[in-house]
């Protein structure tokens, strides 16, 4: 079957392993009896047998061998390959993806034969190298798991995967049959996901089939692939202990549907329904009028409080942000609430999201490594509406007594002349051209250049294609700029501080 390209989300996988028992009547009957359990449920299923040649996997001095658990189990339950393909076409038949384990390379040349979808490494096999050429000369996905594997072979494989451009995820899993509670090392989904954030992680189980309680830790944990032994008890065919009937796999799904419903959306903000928006509304504090207020009159803090009840279209305090100007267009008396349709509004967020717009290009151009969390300062000396001729954005790296920051300016945009007292600093371009006027004498710098401006030394900067370079200095002090236009000084708001995280440079910010 044509795989979906997110084939590997909400995908679970029937494992049947050997408890076709070497029947192949057994085998179709346990593929059609989990059928009818999974068409209920909007997931992905895949159906998974395990692929050995038996006649060189086991060694030929061993293969009578019944003292040795596998040697046994593998050869009592021996299915032929005419069997093999008809439990596939079964498989496919079902709807099931088809996914194969093999575990020698004469079982891959099979699953290639057999037109299986995914193949699937089992643990035993994460670092058989052998194996693994073998398997990446396949066009298949593959879907690997990681029981006894420590970090650094995980990495390998990973490394080894990535750079034959596969389609791969990982597993977490324990592979003790059953695995007790205390041994489900969840937590280990959590490490997974942290380590490979492009990789898909799943959950292949081992517990009590009973326990519905892992599948749901694991959803919540995010994992995306889940798989689970089945088989069905016959008066012939005893099931092990850890393989689940149709009736636990039933119980299986209905709890990963609950745990879907109860998580909800991932990787986005999640939407809010109408009821909740105004239950929330009736504990927001409105805006009243402290005093007589005037046309004209701008209002803050020293002529507003705030209280409930509020009242539709009033002005809320969660809207007295300081992005936000509200100037009064008529006479408000005292008491009186204070409705949008009282003011004229002036929103500075968006002309502040505007500066950060244009900032991004020249960010995401220089390549630079950012950190994750953001301390943006803009600075707009002669005011926000003038701030692309006269500005600059500082991202605060670390102020301590040394200082990193990195400094952007648009093309065009100029810092005006200005002294330090205190602070020496030294200017390492990064991306792009900068021109430096210390003490009245301009010149120019290219990415790689160093410049240190001493204390005391009156210096400004331009940029005419734009720049991105890196202040190192001793600690910045708020009152230790010094400008030459004494009309800075005079402006009280020539700053405005936000913070962002690293994936606003790729993503719409609002």
């Amino acid at each position: 079957m044509e795989l979906k390209k997110d084939i590997f989300n909400k995908l679970f996988i029937f494992e049947i392993a050997n408890n076709h028992m070497g029947d192949l009547k057994h085998g179709l009957n346990i593929i059609k009896e989990i059928a009818k359990v999974s068409k209920k449920f909007d997931f992905n299923f895949g159906f998974k047998l395990q692929y050995r040649d038996i006649d060189t996997f086991i060694h030929p001095e061993y293969k009578e061998r019944k003292d040795i658990k596998y040697v046994k189990r593998f050869s009592e339950t021996q299915l032929s390959e005419a069997d093999f393909k008809l439990l596939v076409n079964e498989i496919k038949k079902m709807r099931f993806v088809a996914v194969c384990t093999p575990f020698d390379e004469q079982s891959v040349d099979l699953i290639e034969k057999h037109q299986f979808d995914i193949i699937k490494i089992g643990s035993c096999s994460l670092t058989d190298w052998p194996l693994l050429e073998r398997l990446v000369k396949t066009d298949k996905p593959i879907i690997a798991s990681t029981a006894v594997a420590t970090l650094e072979d995980i990495d390998k494989v990973v490394m080894f995967l990535e750079h034959r451009e596969k389609q791969f995820a990982l597993m977490h899993c324990v592979g003790e049959y059953p695995t007790l509670n205390d041994n489900l090392q969840l937590n280990q989904i959590d490490l997974l996901r942290q380590r490979y954030p492009e990789c898909p992680i799943g959950y292949s189980t081992h517990e009590d089939p009973a326990n519905c309680d892992a599948i749901k830790i694991a959803i919540a944990k995010g994992a995306t692939i889940f798989e689970k032994h089945v088989g069905i008890e016959t008066d012939k065919y005893p099931l092990n202990s850890y393989s689940a009937n149709p009736k636990q796999i039933r119980r299986w799904l209905e709890a990963a549907q609950e745990a879907f419903e109860m998580c909800g959306v991932s990787g986005q903000r999640r939407s809010f329904s109408e009821k909740e928006k105004t239950d929330l509304r009736g504990l927001q504090r409105g805006v009243f009028a402290k005093m007589a207020i005037k046309k004209g009159q701008k209002l803050d803090i020293s002529n507003t409080f705030f209280a409930i009840p509020n009242i539709d279209n009033q002005i809320l305090s969660n809207d007295m942000s300081k992005y936000t100007e509200f100037i009064a267009n008529k006479d408000i008396q005292i008491n009186q609430p204070i409705l949008f349709g009282d003011v004229n509004v002036r929103n500075l967020r968006e002309r502040i999201l505007q500066i950060i717009n244009k900032i991004k290009p020249i960010l995401i151009d220089s390549r630079l490594f950012l950190p994750n969390k953001l301390e943006l300062e803009i600075s707009h000396h002669y005011g926000i509406e003038n701030f692309e001729r006269w500005g600059a954005v500082l991202i605060n790296c670390i102020n301590r007594e040394y200082c990193k920051k990195l400094i952007i300016l648009l093309p065009g945009q100029s810092h005006p002349i200005h002294y330090h007292a205190k602070k020496e600093e030294t200017f390492n371009i990064l991306y792009g051209s900068l021109t430096i006027n210390i003490s009245g004498q301009e010149k120019e710098y290219k990415p790689g250049e160093i410049v240190t401006i001493e204390r005391g030394i009156k210096h400004g900067f331009s940029s005419e294609n734009g720049i991105v370079f890196e202040e190192i200095s001793t600690t910045s002090l708020v009152e230790d700029s010094f400008y030459e236009d004494q009309r800075i000084k005079k402006n009280e708001v020539r700053k405005t501080y936000m913070t962002f995280w690293q994936d606003w440079l790729y993503k719409p910010i609002s």
